[in-house]
């Protein structure tokens, strides 16, 4: 099972130089497959993605998307693009420029679009508990899209224990993806 590790602000730092250490240290590791800059709330988002892919073509890094920005992604010439669910339209444009293609999903009829119009992967969420992101979906109704849908399912979603990846790998889930979980690992 494939892991993705996603940035945010209050995990990975605010400034250029917290956010390369944070990185520098994560990726040392090798403890994730792809990785998504990911801040919602800074208006210097495009300096901090340079820094951001900058950082990770130093570490010999490949897979790192950016996230919700398709024209970025082809100016700064990242591996990929994690799309929002209000983005499903952007698809072929970002897979017309050949990036890799991840859209974020909450719902069937959600990711039935997102693999109609040709994204690689969609995150499923949330799977376990996690802040301000709703009712969890578990592990059973992950099983079931699994077992729906031929587009690669990555769980999304209050992943922080290595018991809950052998529970996500159990479910034939293609990756997880976390925040949280690459920063405190724990049983």
């Amino acid at each position: 099972m494939y892991s993705y590790a996603i940035t945010d602000p209050t995990y990975y730092g605010e400034t250029p130089k917290e956010l390369q250490e944070s990185l520098e240290n994560l990726l040392s590791k090798k403890s994730a497959d792809f990785i998504c800059f990911r801040d919602k709330t800074t208006s210097q988002y495009a300096f901090l993605a340079e820094i951001f892919l900058l950082t990770c073509k130093k570490m010999n890094f490949k897979k790192s998307l950016l996230h919700g920005n398709v024209e970025l992604s082809i100016k700064l010439g990242s591996y990929g693009v994690h799309l929002t669910s209000q983005q499903l339209n952007q698809i072929t444009h970002a897979k017309s420029h050949g990036l890799f293609c991840v859209v974020s999903t909450h719902s069937e009829e959600e990711i039935a679009l997102a693999q109609k119009l040709g994204a690689d992967a969609v995150t499923y969420s949330p799977i376990y508990a996690t802040p301000d992101k709703g009712i969890p979906k578990g592990l059973q109704e992950l099983k079931s899209i699994v077992s729906k849908f031929d587009i690669k399912i990555i769980a999304l979603g209050g992943i922080i224990k290595d018991k809950q990846l052998l529970e996500i790998e159990k479910s034939g889930a293609y990756a997880f993806a976390s925040i949280r979980y690459f920063l405190h690992k724990s049983g």
